[in-house]
């Protein structure tokens, strides 16, 4: 992986800030900030903004916390309302919602929604614009369920110790036609789709939509809440760092000098447009993902030491956790990542090879083609108002002893290290070739692998969902 082949410019000329450079951070924590009350349900948060943020999708963030001096009666509400138990998904799902990354949206998707986020993958909004929205937000419910849901408009919300997580309001319980929602996100009903195993195939005949009340902020208590910046605080941040480009990069995996190089080569393109301080959002995936990903405490790790040993600039980064959860669903998950980080304030976001991608259930190939993701990105709609960075091929420079831009003319020189191929070499204790991954990054990949050594019982412990 590695850098931009072209830019799509689809925003005005940079805004230049006067004003000093303030104290820079390796990893912003979220106890630094000082928000506004959370809103009542059906506002908007108006987020204050440098004019050189992009603008929420919707023109305000939405979140859908309960004020302060509603709590207790909303609690006192709750207990008396049929209860729906959330599974650990579902609850990073109310995450999502609850801070505004699905902005405009201010729930689980009622059948309309659905309909819309599943056949254009967007949201026509009251006033007849449209939104990105590529991926079905819902909750799923069983017969069961359904009966005890009755005839009320209201449920509660619990989390897996029957704590009281939020109330769904102005509910609609419609049909989940599993097939219908597999085909149209994952473009094919074969078995083996990770999510589809974990959340669809055995979940309940019906949805149910709803506005959301959540009492609290999701917290998971895993020694990482610190890093899960909402997309208030994430805007906060960029406006204490006077940002005037925020360039977002997602990833699932650890990040090697190809990554690095990336990033690095984005801000140098930046500051020859104009820019005078871009500031890079390393954003890594923090809901579920399938059982084989690095699971996110050791990605957050080996990030760390990313920045401790230099490989990207703390001054001009900010490392937060994107609590969604994994897909695998190719260019059509794209359009969902790009879109969240919209309402996080950036106005760039860098896409490379099959992004969301996966290998066939069934046959040894691809399940997407490699390129259609960032092609997709450049014309989805919903997403004019976004920048999106392509890049070209990174591979290791045997000539430089480092990770460099892809060169056909010379393509001898070159080695490819693929995820397989850095998985082995980790699993077996073996260094890859010097400037491929700092040494810090890569010494705690091998401890990852090493945890994994099989047990007394000859047994493999399970890598838990993130």
């Amino acid at each position: 992986m590695a850098a931009m082949a072209s830019l799509y410019l689809k925003t005005s000329t940079p805004y230049p800030h006067s004003s000093p450079k303030l104290p820079k951070t390796h990893f912003a924590s979220p106890l630094t900030f000082q928000l506004q009350p959370r809103p009542a349900l059906r506002t908007r948060v108006p987020i204050r903004m440098s004019a050189s943020l992009i603008e929420p999708d919707g023109g305000g963030l939405v979140e859908l916390f309960v004020r302060e001096a509603e709590k207790d009666s909303k609690l006192k509400q709750a207990l008396g309302l049929p209860k729906l138990r959330l599974s650990k998904i579902d609850l990073q799902w109310v995450h999502v919602l609850s801070e505004g990354w699905a902005s405009p949206l201010k729930g689980f998707m009622r059948e309309s929604e659905f309909l819309q986020a599943l056949h254009f993958n967007s949201l026509r909004l009251e006033n007849g614009s449209f939104v990105n929205m590529s991926v079905p937000i819902v909750l799923a419910i069983d017969d069961g369920q359904k009966s005890r849901v009755g005839s009320s408009t209201s449920v509660a919300l619990v989390d897996e110790n029957d704590e009281i997580v939020a109330i769904l309001n102005d509910i609609e319980i419609y049909k989940h036609n599993k097939e219908e929602r597999i085909a149209r996100t994952w473009g094919t009903t074969a078995p083996g789709l990770p999510y589809v195993e974990e959340t669809i195939t055995r979940a309940g005949n019906w949805l149910i939509g709803g506005d959301l009340e959540v009492l609290n902020p999701v917290k998971y208590n895993d020694g990482l809440d610190r890093f899960r910046l909402s997309p208030a605080q994430l805007r906060e941040e960029f406006e204490r760092r006077n940002a005037d480009a925020v360039f977002a990069f997602q990833l699932r995996n650890p990040v090697h000098n190809g990554h690095a190089l990336l990033m690095t080569d984005t801000r140098r393109r930046l500051l020859e447009m104009g820019f005078k301080n871009p500031v890079l959002l390393l954003h890594p995936l923090g809901g579920y993902t399938k059982a084989d990903d690095v699971p996110l405490d050791w990605r957050m790790r080996q990030h760390e030491k990313v920045l401790e040993d230099g490989v990207l600039d703390p001054e001009t980064t900010v490392v937060s956790i994107f609590p969604s959860p994994m897909h695998y669903a190719g260019p059509t998950e794209v359009q969902w990542h790009a879109k969240a980080r919209i309402n996080a304030g950036a106005n760039f976001y860098i896409v490379g090879r099959d992004p969301a991608g996966m290998g066939h259930p069934l046959e040894k190939r691809d399940l997407y083609d490699p390129d259609h993701g960032k092609k997709v990105l450049s014309m989805a709609p919903g997403l004019e108002r976004l920048n999106i960075l392509p890049f070209k091929v990174a591979a290791y420079d045997k000539t430089q002893s480092k990770m460099a831009f892809f060169e056909p003319s010379r393509a001898q020189d070159f080695l490819f290290i693929s995820g397989t191929k850095m998985r082995t070499l980790a699993k077996n204790r073996e260094n890859p070739p010097d400037g491929f991954m700092c040494p810090g990054g890569w010494k705690v990949l091998v401890e990852y692998y090493e945890s994994l050594a099989p047990t007394e019982s000859d047994s493999l412990p399970q890598p838990v969902p993130a």
